[in-house]
């Protein structure tokens, strides 16, 4: 979206048509800009709510019976819900530096979670906070963090102004002095570069500060992004959500995802006390598929969090901006994280250039009556020896080792039936396809390791024969190799 550039004072006084000239030719431009054409709409804050290890299932605007999330559901009725979306990587840590740079992770080898050899994220990648800063946003980080541990890393080196969160992969909802809080943790919760105690249940602590943030910040414009560790294991919740939940099938969940419900009607509450609601582009979206351990469904897709089937990739995402778009409605087209960076600069009035290589597109033309046409024709997943491409309603998986299998998604969104023989030459365009763009693409700088590499293997082999997986974590692992 183009918005005009302020015009310096000419040191003659223009004449009276020429000034009225101008205003039309600016009302004009603002008109088709693309979206409503009845509000004028000021830069708006733009709120990044991203979850952890999430299920596909577990959200009550996702169809979810038993788990209780009416704050979501509320914010789901003033958004449009993405069906089709993805992540960029089936693990927490790739995808979130796909998600903050608007690009394939393996553009900079960041391809896997922390295995042998990590190093973090390339410091010389721009993430959106970066650019809304120059734009004269206030810009903040709550939460998990997970893109390195390097001082050059940290997330006030990278365009945020204030953080509060940790800097691993996950940690206890306790303040646990003896543990993820003993001094110089590397999951310890800061402030800043501070060091910090707190008190109470953490996913409730983190959005007490981003209401404090939205309070303090009301005035102009806010970047957030909000990323609890919340349902990542390990299971706790608070003495009073497990007794809410009392007897629940899946208690410790149940009690987390209320939890999660609250903070982020907290959040949203906050705003619109503000009164930001209206103005606030918000996009609420899970890191990657429900993990096998954190008692998450993900039906009616395969897999889970950390392999190339459905379930592993494909998340529940809104977006939000009631100012701007109706919601309570659904959008089919193919769309991915990569889509937030450069969202969220078009909705701050400002063009990305060339040299930030972005691979996401504006999702605000799709969010009008304008424009109905798919995001994404295609989209790409690798991880180590497993990769996965996606052209319109075909899926094409690849596993170093273990051969390939050809999807319909669209006749056949479970992924069960291989086909390769049936559409050789569909399948013979996507392999060649996949390999075109792994061509420009780094190999990954570290690995898993030897152990989890063998996991994913193993899990593949078993999903891409429609089998029970036999073996989901190390100790699974270790117990299969006795029975052999």
């Amino acid at each position: 979206m183009r918005y005009i550039q302020t015009i310096k004072q000419n040191k003659r006084s223009c004449y009276v048509a020429g000034c009225l000239f101008s205003l039309l030719l600016v009302a004009l431009l603002i008109g088709n800009s693309g979206f409503k054409k009845d509000k004028q709409v000021s830069k708006p804050n733009i709120i990044v709510i991203l979850i952890d290890d999430a299920g596909y299932a577990d959200f009550g605007f996702m169809g979810s019976k038993d788990l209780q999330t009416p704050n979501i559901d509320q914010l789901a009725a003033t958004a449009v819900r993405f069906t089709d979306a993805h992540v960029t990587a089936s693990v927490c840590s790739p995808s979130r530096a796909g998600l903050l740079t608007g690009k394939y992770q393996q553009r900079f080898g960041y391809e896997c979670n922390e295995g042998d050899g990590y190093t973090g994220m390339d410091t010389k990648q721009t993430i959106i906070p970066k650019l809304l800063q120059q734009q004269g946003y206030a810009t903040a980080a709550f939460g998990k963090w997970h893109l390195g541990f390097k001082p050059e890393q940290h997330p006030l080196q990278k365009g945020f102004q204030y953080y509060y969160g940790f800097l691993s992969g996950g940690r206890s909802y306790f303040y646990r002095p003896d543990k993820d809080d003993r001094q110089g943790a590397k999951n310890a919760l800061i402030e800043n570069q501070q060091q910090i105690k707190f008190e109470g249940y953490l996913t409730d602590v983190l959005a007490d500060k981003a209401a404090a943030y939205i309070r303090a910040n009301s005035k102009h414009p806010f970047f957030m992004y909000w990323a609890p560790n919340a349902v990542h294991t390990p299971m706790e919740a608070s003495k009073e959500d497990m007794d809410r939940f009392a007897n629940h099938p899946r208690q410790k969940l149940a009690a987390m995802t209320f939890a999660l419900d609250r903070a982020v009607g907290k959040i949203t509450d906050e705003l619109k006390k503000q009164g930001l609601y209206e103005n606030t582009l918000i996009f609420f979206l899970s890191d990657n598929g429900g993990a096998h351990n954190n008692q998450s469904i993900n039906f009616p897709l395969k897999g889970f969090k950390g392999n190339k089937y459905e379930a592993g990739h494909r998340v529940p995402f809104l977006v939000s901006w009631p100012k701007r778009f109706a919601g309570g409605t659904d959008f089919t087209g193919l769309t991915s994280s990569l889509d937030i960076f450069p969202t969220a600069l078009d909705a701050a009035g400002v063009q990305p250039t060339a040299s930030l290589g972005l691979d996401g597109v504006s999702l605000l033309p799709f969010l009008t009556a304008d424009k109905k046409m798919q995001p994404h024709e295609q989209l790409v997943w690798r991880k180590d020896a497993a990769a996965a491409i996606r052209i319109n309603q075909y899926k094409l998986i690849r596993v170093k080792g273990l051969g390939e299998r050809l999807y319909d998604l669209n006749q056949d969104p479970g992924e069960t039936n291989d086909l390769r023989q049936q559409q050789p030459q569909i399948f013979s365009s996507m392999k060649q396809q996949l390999l075109t763009w792994e061509k420009d693409k780094m190999k990954p700088i570290w690995t898993e390791g030897a152990m989890w590499d063998t996991i994913t293997l193993m899990i593949h082999d078993d999903l891409m024969n429609n089998r029970k997986v036999r073996v989901r974590n190390p100790e699974e692992l270790a117990t299969f190799r006795l029975k052999k």
